[in-house]
């Protein structure tokens, strides 16, 4: 056990001289601040907006690991099943995210092509659909594990991206004297977003 863990400190310790002494072309911090759209998936939906704090590190200088921050505004599909029939809605709520990530810079250039990925936690909010029928439907708030996949480009301060963040649906089952009723809401959602890097300037 002492063995591994002597081991394992050893690597790290070189990883992080390794990182220091690398002959940088660029500062390796960073800050991207970035607004865009969200397109949720699902019949019904309506797109959004979205907000993206992402601050990030440099392994090198075409590997960035960093810890992106999202908060995304939209109307998610909602489907409603009472036992023999179903309904879709949709009703405007928020998500956010803290996502772990990894973004690969094809160049070392001015323009820099990039593709990335990620995972994390998603955080749900809760809905409430008003049906002249139904009455007051929920759909409970609900934290999930979650994967995103991206690609864009920088040139100079200015950053483009399209990412795509694959979470799982929410199921809400409840039941009143009428029976037992279900709502599922369809989390995944498109991003389509534009912003500015602060910091991780060429030296």
């Amino acid at each position: 056990m002492k063995k591994t863990l002597f081991t394992t400190v050893l690597l790290f310790s070189i990883l992080f001289l390794h990182a220091q002494n690398y002959d940088r072309v660029f500062n390796p911090w960073k800050v991207e601040l970035s607004l865009g759209g969200a397109i949720p998936k699902g019949e019904g939906s309506k797109g959004g907006v979205l907000f993206v704090v992402e601050p990030k590190y440099a392994v090198d200088d075409q590997f960035w690991v960093g810890l992106r921050i999202e908060t995304a505004v939209m109307a998610r599909s909602l489907q409603y099943t009472d036992g023999s029939s179903s309904y879709t809605y949709s009703k405007v709520s928020a998500s956010g995210s803290y996502v772990a990530t990894g973004d690969f810079y094809f160049t070392t250039s001015p323009f820099r092509p990039f593709i990335g990925a990620g995972g994390g936690i998603y955080h749900l909010a809760s809905a409430e659909i008003d049906d002249s029928y139904y009455g007051d439907i929920p759909v409970v708030s609900s934290y999930k594990p979650g994967a995103m996949l991206r690609a864009g480009f920088e040139a100079g301060i200015f950053r483009m991206g399209v990412e795509y963040n694959f979470i799982g649906n929410t199921r809400t089952t409840y039941t009143d004297p009428g029976g037992q009723y279900t709502t599922v809401s369809q989390n995944s959602y498109l991003g389509v977003k534009i912003g500015v890097v602060l910091g991780g300037k060429r030296l």
